[in-house]
């Protein structure tokens, strides 16, 4: 088997190239790939499927022919992941795949993507939805805080918080508590102003833990600020600085948001096959996750 690792703001992906469709990606192989002492390392695997070969894309294919097949680090789904598609697309521009532009199927719907003249990718990630419930979020060492929630595609809870002291405090080892819940679990950001259209954050990724950067999550944080705020979609740009890096974010007067960042391809590997027969059975690792059986 043969990856790419790549990573965007320092989120770090493994790209799967699986054109036909014929890899059966376990969520035990997900999490030994994932696993960062006795695997390869990384938040997620990024499997491209041509989309006219998976059935979760076949009806998109006409419209996008490669399919983003997204999986944490856990091994679990995603709808979509903002920083990895721009690794995704970067991958598939650099095998000369596709050219400046391209729409990439995702469990979340297409999303398109573009080059930018400075390497930067940027996506257009659709239109969020913001959500009447206000869900109380507890980490700690700070008192519990009522946060924003909404989908973008990928279900966030929002908090913000009053200083860069207590952003940098925040135990996030664990996930957050969250009353209630979403149904599906949820990314949790926390953000504090900088200045003017200027927020910092740091995220706990259901199914990941804490991680340098989301992409999704940096568009839920500059829609849930900006609500606040009043100014909504207004066409400017906002800064969101994380871990990782920075990245911009313009929610469109149309509702579409657009998320511009770097995409990083780090290096080809290819993996010890006795090794991903182990992986394959049962792969017992670390990365902080449980260990898993054979019959996942």
């Amino acid at each position: 088997m043969r990856l790419v690792k790549g990573h965007g703001t320092e989120n770090d992906f493994l790209v799967l190239p699986d054109l036909e469709g014929a890899i059966s990606l376990t969520p035990a192989t997900v999490r030994a790939l994932c696993d960062r002492h006795a695997g390869i390392g990384a938040d997620g695997v990024l499997r491209l499927v041509s989309s006219e070969n998976d059935p979760e894309a076949k009806d998109m294919a006409a419209d996008a022919p490669f399919f983003m097949d997204y999986r944490n680090a856990d091994g679990s789904v995603a709808e979509m992941c903002g920083n990895g598609i721009r690794v995704f697309h970067q991958y598939l521009k650099s095998v000369g795949l596709v050219d400046t532009d391209a729409a990439v199927a995702t469990r979340g719907g297409i999303r398109r993507a573009r080059t930018r003249g400075d390497g930067d990718v940027t996506v257009y990630m659709g239109l969020p939805r913001l959500l009447a419930d206000r869900p109380v979020a507890t980490a700690a060492p700070l008192p519990p805080r009522s946060g924003t929630s909404l989908d973008i595609p990928n279900p966030h809870v929002v908090v913000e918080l009053d200083t860069l002291a207590d952003l940098a405090a925040l135990d996030l080892s664990g996930p957050p508590d969250v009353d209630p819940p979403r149904p599906n679990g949820q990314n949790v950001e926390f953000v504090v102003r900088r200045g003017d259209r200027h927020v910092q954050m740091r995220v706990h990724e259901r199914g990941v833990g804490e991680t340098r950067s989301c992409g999704t999550g940096i568009c839920a944080v500059a829609v849930a600020v900006a609500a606040a705020d009043g100014s909504g979609a207004d066409g400017t740009t906002w800064r969101v600085d994380v871990p990782g890096g920075t990245c911009e974010v313009v929610w469109q007067p149309d509702g579409e948001v657009e998320l511009t960042g770097p995409a990083v391809l780090v290096a080809e590997i290819e993996v010890d096959d006795a090794w991903l027969r182990q992986a394959e059975a049962g792969y017992p690792g670390g990365n902080g996750l449980p260990r898993w059986n054979s019959d996942d």
